[in-house]
């Protein structure tokens, strides 16, 4: 009997490890900045981003999901319809290194090992966790103060197919809503610049990935699938 517990533990987390399908991919696109410096279009990719992700299907309509994301951020007053930012003329560029963990809910059943073709919109939510260059302005010229991290709020959309029995391709738009001011330098975490910040010291800093993912799948047929 003391044996007999531990050995249908092990035997019940092996089987649900292998009730499950999972997916690993690339994720290949642009970002976008929106903040105190350059254009506040929510849509306007203009710098490259990549990325790795890994899904954990539970369902046909939902699965965890994980990625890691590196992506180069940079706005200009130069393209900004606004008189003020157009004539302030600053600019940045910083670069963005995201962990990002939440749940991908699909609008419609999307079955793995069906080998119909299928297609669904989709929305994902959780967390992000990065790390930027905290900077500041002085003189007109942005600089770098230091490294520092913060976290975001993901809010995702987007629409997949499976193009092959193993491959998904996917199209998605996904901003964040972060907690960090500066890293276009508009609001300084040093104490030493604060003097220097400008903007609306109440609005937080947004970036935008647009893009595609491709992913493969493998694993066994999970529980809601027949044999």
């Amino acid at each position: 009997m003391k044996r007999l517990f531990p050995t249908l533990i092990c035997f019940c987390m092996v089987s649900l490890m292998q009730a499950q399908i999972h997916e690993v991919g690339l994720f290949a696109g642009a970002s976008n900045f929106i903040g105190d410096v350059g254009p506040t279009n929510y849509i306007n990719p203009n710098e490259p981003a990549l990325g790795i992700l890994y899904k954990w299907n539970r369902s046909p309509r939902h699965s965890w999901r994980a990625s890691f994301t590196y992506a180069k951020l940079a706005s200009d007053d130069a393209n900004s319809k606004v008189p003020g930012r157009h004539d302030r003329g600053y600019s940045f560029d910083n670069s963005i290194k995201e962990l990002s963990l939440g749940l991908e809910f699909d609008f419609f059943e999307f079955d793995l090992h069906d080998l119909r073709r299928q297609m669904t919109p989709y929305i994902y939510g959780g967390i992000s966790y990065f790390r930027y260059d905290s900077q500041y302005v002085q003189n007109g010229t942005t600089r770098v103060d230091d490294q520092s991290n913060s976290l975001a709020i993901p809010m995702v959309v987007g629409v997949k197919s499976n193009i092959t029995p193993k491959l998904i391709l996917g199209f998605e738009i996904g901003a964040r809503y972060t907690f960090a001011d500066d890293i276009d330098g508009s609001t300084p975490k040093n104490e030493q610049y604060k003097p220097l910040q400008f903007g609306n010291i109440n609005s937080n800093d947004w970036y935008v990935f647009t893009g595609f993912t491709l992913t493969y799948t493998f694993g066994n047929s999970p529980c809601f699938c027949p044999e």
